[in-house]
């Protein structure tokens, strides 16, 4: 059985309009042209878009900018104001808003005020965090602001365990915070956030996969997802992360025993027609792996989103990516391609 739920589906459906509607289609018109002609067409604009509330975090995780400190580009806060000026421009065609990219979105004051904001516009949001900020009274705020999806990383089941890659978290504050949603959508009768547990599974927790769907029961969230973990340094994995069960797995070892990403890199990328990202600041790039924001597209401060969307640096971006995009460096590692199934 894959991850799909009737509610959560049927709550996504209901935000479609028809304009919402019409730009899906042309979106994906657009993509299957450009893969039959082999060169970039663009019709319409983004499905979905992840907007950064915040680089700021308070762990120290391996392979996470964020966590290691290691961003060449300026830590901040969104500001309110210029993330409504953005929605405004785009919100009748934007179906699906993650607030998330790098950092801990709880962080930033505005965040639940923004998720509020997104939601009145009839768009379904959706959030990732550490929930170690998830106090009673922020779990009911979560609850009353309409957010639709909030995904809890938990990637351990004990605190041994779950600090091996969560360095400097505590396993009960993610617990309590799982518990105060759970206990405010029963409060306030709210089918919404629909709530998942998300286990990276690496090597040090590979063993902990069965304990994770029993424990996420006992609290009583809606689902347990799992996800591969993206090392840097793949070929050596310093940090002993890779797991040895092939399906949660990004690579795979070649015939002398080096690792090699799975997926293959097809000259085409359904992400680049139908979403984007962005930053804090305002700079427009074209997916999560860009996380130092090295392939700028756009800068909001400078263009409308629309102006940008279409502008010659995308162009630009979409035709080398469907002539040789094995040789961006953000493709590299990419997980197009791999699916975790629930078990």
């Amino acid at each position: 059985m894959g991850y799909f739920n009737l509610n959560d589906s049927l709550n996504l459906l209901g935000k479609l309009t028809p304009r919402r509607l019409l730009n899906a289609a042309k979106v994906y018109g657009s993509f299957q042209l450009s893969k039959l002609t082999k060169k970039p067409v663009q019709w319409g604009y983004p499905i979905s878009i992840s907007f950064e509330p915040t680089t700021s975090c308070n762990l120290r995780c391996p392979e996470c900018p964020s966590g290691m400190r290691a961003f060449t580009r300026p830590t901040g806060m969104l500001k309110k104001d210029f993330f409504r000026e953005t929605i405004d421009d785009i919100h009748k065609e934007l179906l699906y808003l993650i607030f998330y990219f790098q950092g801990e979105p709880f962080l930033n004051p505005d965040f639940l005020d923004m998720v509020k904001y997104a939601h009145e516009k009839g768009i379904y949001t959706a959030t990732s965090t550490n929930a170690h900020y998830l106090t009673d009274e922020k779990a009911r705020k979560t609850v009353e602001s309409g957010l639709d999806r909030l995904i809890i990383s938990i990637d351990g089941t004990t605190q041994d365990v779950y600090q091996q890659y969560r360095v400097g978290g505590k396993l009960e504050k993610v617990l309590e915070g799982a518990r105060n949603i759970v206990k405010w959508k029963k409060e306030l009768k709210s089918k919404t956030p629909f709530v998942f547990f998300q286990f990276l599974v690496v090597k040090p927790n590979e063993h902990q996969i069965e304990e994770i769907k029993q424990l996420a029961k006992e609290i009583g969230v809606d689902q347990v997802r799992f996800k591969t973990a993206q090392v840097y340094d793949y070929e050596n994995d310093p940090h002993n992360l890779i797991p040895t069960i092939d399906k949660y797995s990004r690579y795979k070892k070649d015939k002398n025993g080096v690792n090699e990403i799975k997926s293959g890199l097809n000259n085409h990328c359904w992400k680049l027609w139908h979403a984007n990202v962005i930053t804090w600041d305002g700079l427009v790039v074209p997916c999560c792996f860009d996380k130092d924001a090295m392939h700028r597209l756009g800068n909001l401060k400078m263009q409308s989103f629309k102006q940008i969307w279409h502008n010659d640096n995308y162009r630009q971006f979409r035709s080398e990516l469907m002539t040789s995009r094995k040789n961006i460096d953000i493709c590299a590692n990419c997980s197009e391609g791999l699916t975790v199934w629930e078990e």
